[in-house]
């Protein structure tokens, strides 16, 4: 693998804020993003994973590859609780690598400290698919060679493996209930990553679509709120906060959003203050940009955590509908749009638990949803969440 592929990669590992998202081939679908699938790997660049270990990670194509050098992993710097994942890999028949869920943090990825999904035929104990050191998969079709689908489900305690549609491994095991996804490499061989998507499990509607129970409006707000006839969340006509009754910490939430005009300026606020307007985290809605380049977000841009990170690229269009994906856990948060990663932001500030605006605020807080001005004239549906479980141990 060449040094300078090896450099790009961790480069938008570490810096991938000005990074553009990639425009030819859309890493997500529309369809998939409606049905609330992200892509972890842009299919461009390495923005989102961080390095650990002695492994050479590199992208060519539409793939992440390593080979033969140190033992290592490719994390993601946002962690996952309940889900299914998806990816397609390549090797060739002496690799030892795999898949990690539910990873550390920090440090080495092992299988005593992860779900690590083996790939690597020859592997005696531990053959392709199995969850190493817990169960041995029932897959004997050997991969190397050809482009194989991997889907691993973490659902509570239940832990599942398929190749190719079939199901290899299932475990039983509530040890570990949050963390990275990782990418591992023993060292040997060579293998490709393509088609790295996730989708989460466990989400709980916040809006019935029928009426407004379980959202409350900040008094003084003065946006007019409905549901329409489709059973849509209508926000029109001026400056309002409406926040969700129920306070959240750690999550993903996921909707789906159409701007009615030109511009629109409005927020989903998380962490925020009950009863209070606009405050806590923000990720912004602003379909607009310079010129005619998307990566120069005016305002931060749909997906940008306001005044802290702007999106890397404006997705999402006017007059369209588009899913927003929202990920916080302590002091960290990202934000997808259609299924792209726009932002992944650590907030460094000293902690302020009363106002997000003024430090960082990992305890819970109402989600809201911001009326902006008189221009204001948004709608949202599929609105649903999965909260966090808490940490069982303090690995993390």
């Amino acid at each position: 693998m060449q040094r300078t592929m090896v450099l790009v990669a961790l480069a938008a590992a570490v810096c991938g804020t000005c990074l553009a998202a990639p425009t030819d081939t859309p890493p997500v679908t529309p369809q998939e993003a409606a049905e609330g699938w992200i892509a972890l790997f842009d299919g461009t660049t390495a923005y989102g994973w961080t390095p650990r270990g002695d492994a050479r990670w590199g992208v060519a194509g539409d793939q992440i590859q390593v080979s033969d050098g140190g033992v290592g992993a490719l994390a993601t710097t946002t962690h996952f609780a309940n889900f299914v994942l998806t990816f397609e890999c390549l090797t060739d028949d002496s690799v030892s690598a795999g898949v990690a869920v539910r990873a550390p943090a920090n440090g080495p990825v092992m299988d005593t400290n992860s779900y690590l999904v083996r790939i690597g035929d020859k592997h005696e104990r531990w053959p392709t698919g199995s969850i190493s050191g817990q169960v041995a998969s029932r897959n004997r079709r050997p991969i190397a060679g050809r482009w194989t689908r991997f889907e691993i489900e973490c659902a509570g305690s239940q832990v599942s493996v398929r190749i190719d549609g079939r199901q290899v491994a299932r475990l039983n095991n509530k040890a570990l209930v949050r963390g990275p996804v990782a990418l591992w490499y023993g060292g040997t061989g060579s293998a490709k990553f393509r088609r790295i998507l996730l989708k989460p499990l466990g989400t709980v509607p916040l809006f019935n679509g029928k009426d407004l129970t379980g959202w409350k409006a900040v008094e003084g707000a003065q946006a007019t709120v409905s549901v329409t006839r489709e059973g849509w969340l209508s926000v029109r006509n001026g400056r309002g906060d409406l926040q969700t009754t129920g306070a959240y910490g750690d999550f993903m939430l996921q909707m789906e959003i159409k701007t009615n005009g030109t511009h629109l300026n409005s927020g989903i606020f998380f962490r925020a203050n009950a009863g209070g307007f606009w405050s806590g985290y923000e990720a912004q809605i602003r379909n607009q940009w310079n010129g005619d380049n998307r990566a120069d977000p005016i305002d931060f841009g749909t997906g940008g955590i306001y005044n802290r990170q702007p999106a890397r690229r404006v997705v999402s269009n006017d007059g369209q509908w588009f899913t927003l994906t929202v990920i916080a856990h302590g002091r960290h948060m990202a934000t997808w749009v259609d299924g792209i990663q726009v932002t992944d932001f650590l907030d460094t500030r000293p902690p302020d638990e009363t106002n997000a605006r003024r430090g960082s605020r990992t305890s819970a807080g109402v989600i809201s949803i911001q009326g902006h001005d008189p221009t204001t004239d948004l709608l949202f549906r599929n609105i649903r969440i999965s909260p966090y479980p808490e940490l069982q141990s303090e690995r993390q």
